[in-house]
């Protein structure tokens, strides 16, 4: 049974079928984004009241640090695991076991807190289990929009799953902020444990069509064959290639923003990440037609430039309403971006494969967000912050060369279907 890529969402001509809105108009994929979007809010609100409650437990600088620090470790040990086991086994039936696991671990540390049992250390523990569970979960959530979307509207659904995370990223603080002063950490982290049932009673109702297991049981085997996958497919290289050389660049403007932010205070560092979100929910709007007019690679040019322009402009602008015209232009750039990349990564490989390739994915931009927020952190603790926005900008413009040897079109995409008997 022949088992094959194909690019529909993205026309040789660019052109697409639909406006940006139109998979909201399909009662399946409707459902779920407006539980994703319930559940991207939630886990904003933990992100936030873990690291706050940490500041009440102790006073060390590092232990707080470690808050985010243990979050996003999970991603360099188990990313590439769960790509694997996502195409091994039924994604909706994995959903379900990591969606359930984060319940009880967010639940787990509400009631914890609740009692006054949490020590710093258990609040790491927890922290990591939840970063485990969202490790475990991305891959297969990711791999899963192709089949609860028409075709046509796959590209739209992409950028729409990206908006509604950054507009979650943008209300979710704020709703954190409100439930902490109101409430204390523990009914924050019980409101994020319940903000997953959504997609649960998504994921049960679901019926999603059979599919073909892989023949490796294995997972370390299911993840060799992935690279040897990569190794000889030159799109699914070139979509890594880019995707890399922009996450390093790009990782500055938000690392770096509660340091921008510090005349304004938290109230501006708040609304700040709202105006970057509702940039990123303008620019999933626009992205349709800007389909109409550019290549996949004509995009992501213009949106890299557009993002590298106000990653120094943000170092160097001083007024606040400038610098909120800023963020929402830069989100508009950034969702352009990414949702280019997530649904070329989301088309480049065949069913069978399209887990491993968006673990693979999902770690070389992580990864290289980790290591430019890093490497521009510590030049701007050497130089200041302007400095380091203004070398992570060269940083991003420079990356662009990659599009000369590194094209991601559909045009290219389509010629490298590849089929499996």
């Amino acid at each position: 049974m022949a088992d094959h890529i194909s690019v529909p969402a993205i026309e040789a001509t660019g052109r697409p079928r639909d406006s940006a809105l139109a998979p909201l108009h399909e009662p399946l994929f409707r459902s779920l984004w407006i539980a994703a979007v319930i559940s991207y809010t939630g886990t904003w609100m933990q992100n936030v009241c873990a690291g706050w409650l940490m500041t009440q437990l102790s006073t060390s600088p590092f232990m707080v640090g470690l808050v985010q620090a243990v979050a996003a470790v999970p991603v360099f040990f188990i990313v590439l695991p769960a790509g694997a086991l996502a195409d091994m086994v039924d994604r909706r039936r994995l959903l379900i076991f990591t969606q359930s696991w984060m319940v009880a671990a967010a639940a787990g540390l509400g009631v914890l807190t609740l009692l006054h049992a949490v020590t710093p250390w258990l609040l790491l523990l927890f922290t990591l289990v939840l970063g485990v569970g969202a490790v475990l979960n991305d891959p297969a959530w990711q791999a899963i929009t192709p089949e609860v979307v028409s075709p046509t509207r796959h590209a739209s659904a992409v950028a729409l799953n990206s908006a509604g995370f950054n507009v979650a990223r943008a209300v979710g603080p704020a709703l954190g902020g409100i439930v902490v002063a109101a409430a204390g950490s523990g009914w924050s982290f019980l409101l994020n444990a319940a903000s997953f049932f959504g997609v649960i009673y998504f994921l049960c109702r679901w019926r999603r069509a059979p599919h073909e297991p892989l023949a490796t049981r294995r997972v370390r085997e299911a993840i060799v064959e992935g690279f040897r996958y990569v190794r000889g497919a030159p799109p699914v290289r070139s979509v890594l290639i880019r995707t890399a050389a922009f996450s390093v660049g790009a990782a500055s403007l938000l690392a770096l923003l509660p340091l921008i932010c510090q005349p304004y205070g938290a109230q501006g560092y708040g609304f700040l990440l709202t105006c970057f979100g509702m940039g990123a929910l303008a620019g999933a709007v626009l992205l349709p037609r800007l389909r109409l007019l550019f290549s996949v690679d004509g995009i992501v040019a213009l949106a890299t430039i557009v993002f590298a322009v106000m990653t120094f402009a943000a170092g160097e602008v001083c007024p606040f309403a400038l610098l909120c015209t800023v963020l929402f232009m830069a989100g508009g750039a950034w969702i352009a971006i990414l949702a280019c990349f997530n649904v070329v990564a989301q088309t480049m490989c065949p069913s069978w494969m399209r887990a491993r390739a968006l673990s693979m994915y999902l770690l070389v931009l992580q990864g290289g967000m980790a290591l430019g927020s890093a490497v521009w952190g510590e030049l701007a603790t050497r130089h200041g912050v302007p400095a380091a926005l203004e070398w992570s900008s060269l940083a991003m413009v420079v990356g662009l060369v990659s599009v000369f040897r590194h094209r991601i079109s559909s045009n290219t995409l389509t010629a490298a279907e590849v089929v499996r008997e």
